[in-house]
């Protein structure tokens, strides 16, 4: 079937025209880019083509094959970019019309010469249609005008030839020289009419008109959704909520001392970015910027988002200047939601990647006091230890560090102490591997008490109607029980059997076993105290003098840790293995502090006393909660077995769990 693409769309769109939402064909495309995925289009308009950027919201369009070579596209939403002096057009929204089809004409590529011809009336000698606004008329000479000879059109416009044209002051008149006889058409005539060849330059509102060419771009930018945002557009406003707001953070490096923070925007329609400001800039806004409130910001630049430190889904990360305006809508705007939360249930936690960052629900069901902690700077902190459960049937451990331990933390004890389990939603929670799956708070996280949305009261119903009497496994170090009717029992035998820890992800296991033999030579290790981040350093240190040194902290200390790390045999009835038991679980094993254990063999030199604690720890049963994974050791492949938990065991509760198992076999 004919299609007719729109005329002269190209020349438009770089004229500043964005609201004609054009028909054109897409005559190339070419994937670019190494880090990330962007498609690069070829557009014609059939006498124009020109280069045209894919927004990347739009990227499964061109996988999915909605759009491919030869495909007649609307463009919807579309702006025209200035990158590294030459012209782009970057396509925010397009609806595909024509899936296959011919090139359509023989395009070139667009110039600004190409442009200024394409105004102008074709030769005398051909029979092409001029154009003159909204009429037309042919070309040969069928009638003798006056030379020079005055036209007064009824739209305003220039007319010119290809002779010698010459411009009146008045906007509504062209003068034509040596030429040219026309046939000029008036409402009587039954002449059909078509939309104009080139459309009208955009022009900015009134206000901002006639105030020279230096300020040409002081009219307010178009407002885009937070999706549409990429480092191509010249000019962009966003309208946004802001969902969290970091601290105000000091740092030094090679280029001396500075100082920095970030926020979080979230908009109608559910895009988020993170904001960062440095310096001078944070100096302007980080008295402005509310949690909750609603702002149009513009003029930021956009640079990749460093992964490692933003957790929202998005590819970019706006960096406030010198230019950077950041207003204030007084009105609230009912239609950019409060928050936004992507919750996890606990049991998907359980394999989630170390240090991602995780939205969770559950119900508290116990908080730990709050304890001080030495930081790495030398700077005190509070930390402290509740448990969350969910009705996947698996708790977790959350740690609470700083402000939250005085705050949240000490409101959700108080409720707790009475008798009373309140939810909590966290909100950009950090995940931590270390003895299990927990979850940490990071200066970017949100604590939100009993809060009001449909999640929160389902979880509330699911726990006052039974759930809190429903069983859960912990997939932290602190709160594994034993017998839970969701472990997995596995005796020593089929760790090697059933190839156990040789897969991507460790296996956890449980085994009822005894110690039958504990290294005593090297039970523990000094350790450094001070605190990195949310974590303990725990690397090992030297003793200097009377100090002691942590190369990895680079700092010296009065007094340091004795961490176990302990290596023990454990046996049962199918075999035996080594396993390595860390700092809590070595404690589990041994009934007193790693310290107390050094100072008898090292420093008292009590030999005696200390082999009778060592013996009084052999050959007691345990249930042993056991991580399992191969790791590389020089450029050997080895399976390490680490306990995560030892708790002696409960011959009471074992005693049931094998009845239970027995009366299933017996189905």
């Amino acid at each position: 079937m004919p299609v007719n693409l729109t005329p002269n769309a190209i020349a438009s769109i770089n004229g500043g025209d964005m609201n004609s939402k054009p028909l054109v064909q897409v005559m190339d495309i070419k994937l670019i880019g190494s880090t990330q995925e962007r498609y690069r289009f070829l557009i014609s308009d059939s006498v124009s083509t020109q280069h045209a950027m894919l927004a990347t919201q739009l990227n499964d369009r061109v996988k999915t094959g909605q759009v491919k070579k030869g495909s007649v596209v609307q463009l919807i939403e579309y702006i025209c970019s200035t990158v590294q002096n030459r012209k782009i057009i970057v396509v925010l929204n397009m609806e595909t019309i024509i899936l296959d089809c011919e090139i359509i004409g023989n395009p070139k590529m667009f110039t600004e010469s190409a442009s200024t011809t394409q105004r102008a009336i074709p030769n005398g000698n051909s029979e092409h249609l001029v154009q003159i606004n909204n009429f037309s008329a042919p070309n040969p000479s069928t009638f003798n005008a006056p030379n020079p000879s005055t036209y007064n059109a009824p739209n305003p416009g220039t007319f010119s030839t290809p002779n010698s044209t010459t411009r009146t002051p008045n906007t509504g008149t062209f003068r034509v020289a040596n030429s040219g006889t026309f046939r000029a058409p008036y409402p009587g005539n039954n002449v059909q009419s078509f939309r104009p060849t080139v459309q009208p330059s955009y022009q900015p509102p009134p206000n901002y008109r006639n105030h020279g060419p230096i300020l040409k771009n002081e009219a307010p930018a178009r407002i885009i959704p937070i999706a549409a945002l990429n480092p191509y557009q010249g000019r962009w406003a966003i309208k946004a909520r802001v969902t969290a707001k970091g601290d105000l953070r000091r740092y030094n490096n090679a280029r001396g001392d500075g100082k920095v923070f970030s926020f979080d925007l979230l908009d109608s329609d559910g895009g988020e970015i993170r904001v960062t400001c440095f310096n001078a800039i944070v100096d302007r806004f980080y008295d402005v910027i509310e949690v909750g409130k609603v702002y149009l910001i513009s003029k930021g630049s956009l640079k990749p988002a460093q992964k490692n430190f933003n957790h929202l889904k998005n590819e970019w990360e706006i960096f406030l200047e010198a230019t950077s305006t950041v207003d204030l809508c007084p009105e609230e705007d009912g239609s950019i939601p409060t928050q936004q939360f992507s919750f996890r249930p606990i049991s998907e936690i359980e394999n989630a990647e170390n240090n991602s960052i995780v939205d969770v629900i559950g119900i508290v069901i116990s908080v730990n006091p709050s304890v001080p902690i030495l930081r790495k700077n030398g700077m005190e902190t509070q930390r402290r230890i509740l448990n969350l459960k969910d009705r996947s049937g698996r708790s977790i451990e959350l740690t609470l560090w700083g402000d939250f331990c005085s705050k949240e933390g000490q409101k959700l004890q108080e409720t707790v102490d009475v008798g009373f389990f309140p939810v909590l939603a966290v909100k950009a929670g950090k995940v931590n591997d270390f003895s299990g799956k927990s979850i940490g708070t990071i200066s970017s996280t949100q604590l939100f008490i009993n809060p009001e949305f449909p999640e929160a009261r389902d979880l509330r119903e699911w726990f006052d109607r039974g759930g809190k009497d429903t069983a859960s496994m912990s997939i932290s170090r602190e709160m594994l029980a034993a017998g839970s009717k969701n472990e997995i029992r596995k005796t020593v035998a089929q760790i090697k059997d059933e190839g156990l820890g040789r897969s991507e992800k460790p296996d956890w296991i449980t085994v009822r076993a005894v110690i039958t033999f504990i290294k005593s030579d090297t039970f523990c290790y000094t350790a450094c105290p001070l605190m990195i981040g949310d974590r303990q350093c725990n690397k090992k240190v030297t003793q200097s003098g009377n100090r002691w040194q942590c190369n990895r902290c680079n700092q010296e200390f009065e007094e340091c840790d004795y961490r176990y790390l302990l290596q023990a045999q454990i046996q049962d009835e199918t075999g035996l293995t080594w396993v390595t038991a860390f700092q809590e679980s070595g404690e589990e094993i041994m009934g007193c502090p790693a310290k107390e254990l050094y100072v008898l063999k090292y420093e008292l030199q009590d030999d005696i006393k200390f082999g009778e604690i060592i013996r009084s720890r052999v050959f007691n049963q345990y249930l042993f909660r056991l991580k399992i994974k191969e790791e590389m050791y020089g450029d050997e492949q080895r399976v390490k077995i680490t306990v995560i938990k030892a708790d002696q065991l409960n011959y009471s509760s074992e005693s049931r769990y094998l009845l239970d198992l027995i009366s299933k076999l017996k189905r």
